[in-house]
């Protein structure tokens, strides 16, 4: 089996119900070893969504855990792009 390699890249998180604000949270804690920055911006132009956007550094393993499971969350949408180049863990 080949051996796990790191890839650096962003995942884009929108957030339209904000009863999903606390769990969205603890998932970002959870894999906080991961996220290298986060930028939020809160209620774009006066409207009731929130906008985060998060540099990972990680295996596609890990950011794939990241993004299901905030994909799971009621009104949170999430997009991720990775770099194609790996880096040693």
């Amino acid at each position: 089996m080949p051996e796990q390699q790191n890839r650096i890249g962003v995942v884009g998180i929108v957030l339209e119900d904000p009863g999903s604000t606390l769990r969205l949270n603890e998932i970002l804690h959870e894999h906080a070893s991961i996220i290298s920055g986060r930028m939020g911006i809160p209620q774009v132009r006066g409207r009731d969504v929130n906008v985060i956007s998060l540099v990972v550094d990680g295996t596609t393993d890990d950011i794939g855990s990241l993004t299901g499971k905030l994909g799971t969350l009621p009104g949170v949408s999430v997009k991720s792009a990775l770099s194609k180049k790996t880096y040693p863990l």
